[in-house]
């Protein structure tokens, strides 16, 4: 039932482990409100009403994947996969605090958190693109970035470095 579901949930391949919006950012605040400046003026998703989308996350410690290691479909680095159930106006924010939820490193006061956006060029070959650095306690202006302002797109995969 949608109606009941949370602002975002997340699985760790290959059992579900749900979470709920943060308390910094609750499903009507900041990601329907983007700061001044952002591209992102379209109406507000309705999470109660809009099935969410599912978001392929790779997270490494230490620093980003390869490019290589995104070359061949079907065989992304995937012990390093979570799985994110959310909407095109959830926050990098959102999903760094997703990711918090099962990685202990990223939970460190001093971690940054990078994003980059894993997509296929126009040969079809799968590229990085960094999106964003979060830190783990402090707000910076990336916190506020969506998925839908850095152009993410369903089939697209997301990849954070967590850095300590």
């Amino acid at each position: 039932d949608m109606a009941a579901a949370p602002a975002s949930t997340t699985e760790s391949a290959p059992a579900p482990a749900p979470a709920s919006t943060p308390a910094s950012a609750p499903a009507s605040a900041p990601a329907s409100a983007p700061p001044a400046g952002a591209r992102s003026e379209r109406t507000p998703i309705d999470r109660e009403k809009t099935c969410p989308l599912l978001a392929r996350v790779f997270v490494k410690i230490g620093g980003h994947h390869t490019e290589e290691e995104f070359a061949v479909r079907g065989k992304e680095p995937g012990r390093d996969e979570v799985l994110i159930y959310t909407w095109m106006d959830a926050t990098l924010r959102e999903v760094t605090e997703l990711v918090k939820e099962v990685n202990p490193v990223a939970r460190q006061r001093n971690a940054r958190i990078s994003v980059c956006l894993v997509y296929p060029d126009k040969r079809g070959k799968n590229i990085l693109k960094e999106v964003g650095v979060v830190h783990s306690v402090r707000k910076a202006e990336a916190d506020f970035r969506t998925l839908r302002d850095v152009r993410f797109q369903t089939g697209d995969f997301l990849d954070v470095a967590v850095l300590v």
